[in-house]
């Protein structure tokens, strides 16, 4: 009996030790996976992909050392291999309201289909006062749309307020759910060539092509001190354009809230400031982590500087 017993146990222990050593291999193989893939899943630092010297020409840094993006400053390729492991997915928000529907919409949808974000997936927000409007709409694959309807507000409310009210209310219904980054645009723009990872950034403001090349003193910033958008002489970075912006969701969430509270103050002193006044003054106090160049926005009834090399979009001077 004894040696039985003795027999079991020490076929036991064996049997304990083969599984402690099991457990330590596997412990050991699924660490060395883990060290390779927080390797490769590692964002890029900023010199990965980003290289201002190849521009000269141009302002590629802000003084809060944000990239400003032109072409030949970005090696897309490194970028793609990042976002690509991680499966992002990209909003793209478009007001198509009152007389900016059927062509307009589908004219900006059928260019962003070609060339925003190609790859990756993408979620169009089509934001309308009236879905009757909708044009019959094609999309590649890894593309949708979701119709959203705009609320109205008060008598007093112009659209630009409509639109950032309905924009915070479906951010934190479900679009921040819904996707990792996310861009709001005018409708009134076409894509001309690719839109591309190079744009993603936790929070991205469009410079003014109207402006770049003005001095900064010349900017139509708003000037009266007791506006919430005031910003005094001597004072500001850029001019932005309200046309895009972007950013992840939770950011471009507090652009929505800090405007409305800029509307809010406003209307209390018996002020009305312009939508992109009140935008200016939110980048001025929350720098944007990533500035794109004309090139992202050009109006072509400019003539086009040597500076502008490949004209992202396009802008329809005639609308908003």
């Amino acid at each position: 009996m004894n040696s039985k017993r003795k027999l079991l146990l020490f076929i036991s222990f064996v049997l304990a030790l083969t599984l402690i050593k099991h457990h330590f291999r596997i412990k050991k193989h699924l660490q060395k996976i883990s060290l390779c893939w927080d390797h490769e899943a590692k964002e890029p630092r900023l010199s990965d992909w980003f290289n201002p010297k190849k521009r000269p020409d141009v302002i590629t840094t802000t003084d809060w050392l944000a990239p400003v993006i032109w072409e030949e400053t970005y090696n897309r390729q490194v970028l793609e291999k990042y976002y690509k492991r991680l499966n992002i997915t990209i909003g793209l928000v478009v007001w198509a309201t009152g007389k900016f529907t059927g062509q307009n919409l589908k004219q900006f949808i059928q260019s962003a289909n070609k060339h925003f974000m190609i790859g990756y997936k993408v979620i169009f927000y089509i934001f309308m006062d009236d879905f009757s409007k909708l044009p019959p709409i094609e999309l590649g694959p890894l593309r949708t749309f979701k119709l959203l309807y705009v609320f109205k507000g008060k008598m007093w409310e112009d659209f630009n307020i409509l639109h950032m009210k309905n924009l915070n209310m479906y951010i934190i219904q479900h679009i921040e759910h819904e996707v990792d980054f996310l861009f709001s645009m005018s409708i009134n723009q076409i894509f001309k060539s690719s839109f591309g990872v190079e744009t993603l950034g936790k929070s991205v403001a469009q410079l003014h092509a109207w402006w770049y090349f003005e001095n900064v003193k010349n900017f139509p910033y708003e000037r009266r001190f007791k506006s919430a958008a005031f910003i005094p002489f001597g004072k500001g970075d850029f001019y932005y354009h309200s046309a895009i912006f972007g950013g992840t969701p939770h950011e471009v969430l507090t652009l929505t809230e800090e405007y409305q509270k800029g509307v809010i103050h406003d209307t209390e002193n018996e002020l009305s400031s312009t939508y992109e006044c009140h935008l200016n003054k939110y980048f001025f106090i929350n720098k944007p982590t990533k500035l794109l160049s004309p090139e992202y926005n050009w109006d072509p009834i400019f003539r086009t500087p040597p500076q502008i090399k490949h004209v992202k979009i396009a802008w329809q001077s005639t609308g908003i």
